[in-house]
């Protein structure tokens, strides 16, 4: 028995389920490489599902992390600790707008936090919520009932709000949906879970000006898109828009857990004292995490790096040509390779054999989201084998074998 079976017997017999059995055991990581337990490395382009901005190991993180547990590692918000006051300075100024933040430990928190703050702000006349098909929000009650993701929001029906799911992407039907009853629209930049898509050009605009015309709250979900992924700091800034609350997890603490919901304008306001919190939201030990992100990558440029490696990465995909590939899309570090069959649990079992972390996040798309410092060479070395690894589930498909 390898050590990463005797692993995998142990987590079935302890570990409620709820991931299967995953395939790897994973002991240590180097920048864009990570280790198993049986001594075998692999280019990571998974990097958590887009949580490992700096890659692993990174000194700048290591360093922070250290220092700041040496001197205090939890405070709770009983009292003010120094690198959550600074971290929120820093959100804001790279938000560019007047903001106030409450921060949290994950995704779908910042999401509770933003349904919260939707529901303090608009009062029981305004009872409905708006947001996309096949959007994803978090598992979590409040987080979930605006997940328009059906196979996993059925299971724990009734939800305590009432949602309109509307097509991502499609202008008419959003402005449709957003009436004098509606309190808000949570919508993605990209739909991540979802496939890796991007909304179309103008449609985060159109969003701004249906919730502007009806008196709604737009909230944009950038917990997987924020903090550089896609090239620039928030992907909403590329539209130009400004949105009530925006809400920050994954890449933001660089490994740690932290989550953020900032309000914007009077919105950062909305919630009073005693109407949320958090005891362990904050935590100086994850805020010194997410400053380092925040520092590494202004000082070694990665949101350069991510605009560059990106594109390299997703046309040298789309060059291959081959058959099993109908289209690469996505921005920057985070990338969907959309699949001809629905093939992506092979691809992604086929990678992993040649020394590959990829993600099956649909049955017929791949989502790569690597560190933001993986390097061109990198990159180029998975573009390299990827003709075998789709030769390999293609032979398999053709045979009629299971993939």
């Amino acid at each position: 028995m390898t050590a990463t079976e005797a692993l995998q017997d142990k987590y079935a017999a302890s570990v409620m389920l709820t991931y299967g059995v995953p395939p790897v055991v994973l002991a240590s990581g180097r920048g864009s490489t990570v280790r198993d337990v049986d001594g075998n490395t692999y280019l990571d382009l998974v990097a958590g599902i887009a949580v490992s901005s700096l890659g692993h190991a990174h000194p700048a993180l290591v360093a922070a992390v250290s220092e700041q547990a040496a001197r205090i590692a939890h405070t709770s918000n009983l009292y003010i600790n120094e690198r959550q006051v600074e971290l929120a300075v820093r959100l804001i100024r790279l938000l560019g707008a007047d903001a106030r933040v409450f921060f949290t430990n994950s995704g779908a928190e910042a999401n509770e936090a933003a349904f919260k703050l939707v529901r303090r702000a608009q009062g029981a006349d305004r009872p409905v919520l708006v947001a996309a098909e096949h959007g994803f929000h978090g598992r979590t009650m409040g987080a979930l009932s605006v997940t328009g993701k059906n196979s996993i929001r059925d299971p724990f029906r009734p939800f305590g709000a009432d949602v309109r799911f509307v097509p991502y992407g499609d202008e008419s039907a959003l402005a449709q949906a957003v009436g004098p009853d509606c309190a808000a629209v949570f919508l993605e930049p990209c739909l991540g879970e979802g496939g890796v898509v991007p909304a179309p050009a103008g449609y985060l605009k159109a969003a701004r000006y249906a919730c502007d015309e009806a008196g709604a709250l737009l909230v944009i979900d950038e917990v997987q898109s924020g903090i550089g992924r896609t090239g620039e700091w928030f992907a909403h800034q590329r539209e130009g828009i400004v949105p009530d609350v925006l809400t920050l997890a994954k890449g933001l603490g660089g490994g740690l857990p932290i989550g953020a919901c900032i309000g914007i304008g009077r919105y950062g306001s909305a919630l009073s004292k005693g109407d949320h919190g958090s005891t362990f939201g904050g935590n100086p030990v994850a805020c010194a995490a997410a400053l380092a992100v925040i520092d590494t990558i202004e000082k070694d440029g990665l949101l350069a790096n991510v605009t560059a490696v990106g594109a390299r990465l997703a046309a040298g995909i789309e060059a291959i040509g081959h058959p099993l590939v109908t289209e690469v899309r996505g921005s920057g570090l985070w990338l969907g390779i959309v699949l001809a069959r629905p093939a992506a649990a092979a691809v992604e079992a086929a990678a992993l054999r040649a020394g590959f972390l990829v993600n099956a996040v649909q049955p017929d798309v791949i989502r790569l989201a690597p560190p933001l410092v993986l390097t061109a060479a990198e990159a180029d070395s998975f573009v390299a084998a990827l003709p075998g690894i789709l030769e390999a589930v293609s032979a398999v498909l053709t045979d009629g074998r299971e993939a």
